[in-house]
């Protein structure tokens, strides 16, 4: 992942529209390559935009946040666990 990806909304809190469009944003610029859109492409970057602030809307609003489905989403998912523990790491 990008190391400039910014976390935009409070882990355990509802999302505001506000993070979720700032995310969104982020997101289209990101995947775009433009910072700001020219003139001629403002309308279909802002529909972008929102289609992905609802889609995110939607997403959050479906995920499970009970407890026990919080700690099997942490839990170590052995596949990667083991290609993890393969990988050498260089010392010093």
């Amino acid at each position: 992942m990008c190391r400039s990806i910014k976390l935009l909304r409070v882990p355990g809190q509802p999302a505001t529209d506000g993070e979720l469009t700032a995310a969104a944003l982020q997101f289209i610029r990101k995947i775009s390559g433009y910072r700001k859109p020219s003139r001629a492409n403002q309308v279909a970057f802002d529909a972008a935009v929102a289609e992905v602030a609802d889609a995110s809307r939607r997403l959050l609003d479906h995920l499970r946040n009970d407890p026990a489905f919080a700690a099997a989403r942490k839990a170590p998912v052995p596949a990667v666990e083991a290609l993890s523990n393969s990988i050498a790491v260089p010392q010093g």
